[in-house]
This record gives C-alpha cells, structure tokens and sequence, in this order.
C-alpha cells in the first residue's frame, strides 16, 4: 500500500468516524451522564467493533479477488456507486441537529458493552467498509496491507471518540460540532464523490 493510498483511506475513516450518528450519542450519553473513564470505555469497545467489521471485510474481498475476479469487479463498481451515493447524499445534507441525547446512570461494563454492539449492530457500518476497502484490496494485496487497514480504521475510531469524551466537560465543544455537522458532511460528501468516479474511470 502506497502513502497517498494510505492517506485515502485515513481521509475517508476520519469523516466517517466524525459523521454524528448513534454511535456519537452513545459516547456522548455515556460520558455526560457517569464521566469520561465510561466515555472512554464506550469508545474503545466501539472501535474494537470496527474492527471486527474491518478484518472480516479486508479478508472476505482479499479472498474473492483471488477466488472469485469478476465477482469482485462486481462488487468493487457497486461499492464505486454506493460511495457516490453516500456523497450525493452528504452534500445535500443539511446537518443533523441537536442530538438527543438521554442521561443514564451505568456501570462501566455497560458502556463498554453499548460501544460495542452499536457497531456491531449497524448494518451501514457493513455496507461502509465493503464499499470502502473494495476500492482498496488487490491481488497484490499482503498480510501487512491487511492489518494497516483494519488498524487504520480501528485506531480512528478510537481516537475520534476518546477525543470527544475527554472534551465534553466544554459544552461548547458538543455545540460547536453540532453546528459544523452540515460542513463534515459536504467535506466527506465531495471525497466519496471523488473515490467513487476514480474507481469507475479507471
């Protein structure tokens, strides 16, 4: 994998991870209602969930590549279409609002646990790495591509959230994110418009 692949791939898991979404408000209700060690929590077993969906996405197309080429040319134009999609529809957005979020008292498991299978359970997060790493995997593909990409995803995410846990003691920091949301989402809506059309010029 080259650098400018690399820092592709970084571009588009830093707007996705920034995306307010469920998996924002589940850290956000955490962490606002018992602190940041349980925002933290939620955070990290969320990004362990990305990174299962990363691995079993990475391994999955690295096989059809191999096994299965026209299937995977397929899928790989499908995913070039289903990310244009996504970029249509981010540049139309209009932000998302204030996000509701309802105040609960939990132990840490449980915020360790609701991280978790908020990503687990999202099917879009699926759908978003099929059609990403699609854009990505070759026959060429090795071991250490495979790892840097689900690495690269999880860390992310990861980092993203405990970012957001550590400043929400500034309430200033949720507003101002809210009120960029329609920027985050015109941002991500003109690279996803990007990769897709290089992957179908090609």
């Amino acid at each position: 994998m080259t650098l400018t692949t690399w820092f592709s791939l970084v571009a588009i898991c830093c707007l996705g991870a920034m995306s307010p979404g469920p998996s924002l408000a589940v850290v956000l209700r955490h962490t606002i209602s018992n602190g940041r060690a349980h925002g933290m929590a939620t955070a990290v077993s969320h990004a362990a969930g990305v990174a299962l969906w990363a691995l079993l996405t990475v391994w999955g197309l690295a096989i059809l590549v191999v096994e299965w080429p026209l299937i995977y040319k397929l899928l790989t134009y499908a995913g070039a279409m289903y990310l244009m999609w996504m970029g249509i529809k981010a540049l139309r957005s209009k932000g998302t609002g204030p996000l509701q979020v309802e105040p609960i008292i939990a132990p840490m498991s449980e915020a360790a646990r609701d991280g978790l299978m908020v990503s687990l359970l999202n099917p879009k997060l699926a759908f978003f790495f099929i059609a990403l790493f699609s854009q990505f995997v070759s026959a060429e593909l090795v071991m250490a591509d495979k790892l840097i990409m689900t690495g690269t995803a999880a860390v992310i995410d990861a980092v993203w959230y405990i970012i957001v846990a550590l400043a929400l003691s500034q309430s200033k920091v949720l507003e101002k994110l809210q009120s960029q949301s329609a920027t985050i989402d015109k941002i991500s809506g003109v690279i996803l418009l990007g990769l897709g059309l290089r992957v179908l010029t090609l």
